[in-house]
């Protein structure tokens, strides 16, 4: 067994990067459980350092030993062999899809096995006249469109990176069309998962609605693989617009962009998207996508429907934005031109990062109520101005989700410590105004303190709870979300 006080994260304070240290009581691999996978599994199971390595790290600015061994599974039995193998010699399974998380989720901080599924990549079914898709957790976002797109339906969550849809399902993950279609939480119908013991259920059905029972999909929705193990998803699937049209909008100051931001929601306005780029943001975007964007603070819009009420959707949003002195209004009508604006936006972290090589980004991603968004957005924007330390801003605003990305050296804890501190005053500026400390990016490692003072102790208690219930021997992603 695996010592539950191995990972701590002082409350209120900044929190320190992971090192080897934290692996310090991993349990070396039993030599019959290295046997039989190897036996099993064949040149699909490693110990190799460049594997382990490579599934050892995410996008966070954390660092950490990697696990000891890579099981590459392709069906939901080789999952539930693995699994059932690990249970029996207590060994930490850590899932790994596409390796994007921003939190830590992928690392072996009580060292163990990660289970990689990028493997399973099917598309299951594809039933139009439910409105539902069923794949496997390694497909990709791009993938899964690329395959919905002959059927005239798409799935509209979209988080930015090509995120695997088994991982946007394990962290609840939202993105830029979530103002429209929501977040992972209402797009999933069912899964297939495996549990902590190697048994396989089955959540939901294809109904658009259910009271039997518990609601035990929403459980597995966001349990960053800390309950189980996710093989199968079945989801929503949207028609595509009859039209699209995408705009940009810039704005003298973020204040602007933002009080438009928030009388578009509350006017009932059916925006698809609504980003929002400050100009830090836009420049490192100029940059590594070849742009020439007017580099001021910018809205980034999207209009789905027809091509009625589309028009009036943009008369509606240009007469709001003009009230705020918007400058600049200009639109991409094609697929190419949309296709390159919401590529340049995803690419904004990739874009900060080239700008300060070397650098790590600590980010945030806290959610207020839309009321409170130029509140806590501009009280945040003034701190990191006075830091010192080099930033980018972006947000999915039309919900209130906003994600500054501090820049440091992760040699330097000064610089770290710094960014923790703006992190810690961000997240409970949020908290002080009903909001939260994660809009989609889950907890993982690095917000674990900040759930506390979130939701407080006795549910904390309560998830430990459910996770003792599921997972008695507590293998599956040890240490995440809470310091159990």
């Amino acid at each position: 067994m695996f010592n539950h006080n191995d990972f701590h994260v002082n409350s209120g304070t900044h929190q320190p990067p992971i090192s080897s240290e934290f692996v310090a009581h991993a349990n070396p691999l039993a030599k019959s459980l290295i046997d039989e996978l190897s036996k099993e599994f064949g040149p699909r199971f490693s110990t190799s350092m460049a594997v382990r390595e490579q599934h050892g790290q995410d996008e966070s600015a954390f660092t950490s030993t990697p696990p000891q061994a890579v099981v590459f599974a392709l069906t939901t039995q080789e999952v539930s062999r693995v699994i059932e193998l690990a249970s029996l010699h207590q060994t930490p399974i850590i899932p790994y899809g596409a390796g994007s998380s921003l939190q830590g989720h992928l690392l072996a901080i009580r060292g163990g096995l990660s289970l990689d599924v990028s493997g399973m990549k099917e598309v299951i079914s594809i039933n139009t006249e439910d409105l539902t898709v069923t794949v496997q957790p390694g497909i990709g976002r791009k993938a899964l469109n690329e395959a919905l797109k002959h059927t005239g339906f798409f799935f509209p969550i979209d988080p930015g990176a090509d995120a695997s849809i088994g991982g946007m399902t394990a962290t609840r993950a939202s993105g830029t069309n979530a103002v429209r279609y929501g977040t992972m939480r209402e797009n999933v119908l069912a899964l297939e998962v495996v549990t902590a013991q190697g048994k396989i259920i089955r959540t939901g059905t294809r109904a658009k609605k259910s009271s039997a029972g518990y609601d035990l999909t929403r459980l597995f929705v966001g349990s960053e693989g800390t309950l189980g193990v996710i093989t199968e998803i079945t989801l929503r699937i949207h028609p595509q617009p009859e039209a699209i049209m995408a705009a940009i909008c810039s704005f003298p100051s973020i204040e602007k962009a933002v009080l438009s931001t928030i009388e578009i929601i509350q006017m009932g306005i059916q925006i698809a998207r609504v980003e929002l780029l400050d100009a830090n943001s836009v420049r490192m975007v100029n940059q590594y996508s070849k742009l020439e964007l007017k580099e001021s603070p910018m809205l980034l819009m999207e209009f789905h429907g027809t091509n009625q009420t589309v028009q009036e959707q943009i008369d509606m949003v240009k007469s709001i934005t003009k009230d705020h002195n918007a400058q600049d209004f200009e639109w991409a009508k094609t697929p190419e031109d949309r296709n390159k604006l919401w590529t340049a936006r995803h690419n904004a972290y990739f874009a900060a990062l080239s700008a300060h090589p070397g650098t790590r980004a600590i980010s945030t991603d806290t959610c207020v109520p839309i009321s409170r968004l130029a509140d806590c957005l501009l009280e945040s924007v003034d701190q990191a101005d006075a830091s010192g330390l080099p930033y980018f801003l972006v947000g999915h605003v039309g919900d209130g989700n906003f994600h500054f990305g501090y820049l440091i050296d992760p040699l330097s804890n000064e610089q770290r410590e710094k960014a923790e501190r703006l992190n810690h005053d961000l997240v409970m500026r949020a908290i002080s105004m009903n909001g939260t400390c994660s809009g989609e990016h889950g907890i993982g490692l690095h917000k674990m303190e900040f759930l506390r003072t979130e939701i407080g102790e006795e549910s904390i208690s309560m998830m430990r709870n459910i996770k003792l219930a599921l997972d008695p021997q507590n293998i599956m992603n040890p240490g995440k979300i809470f310091a159990n």
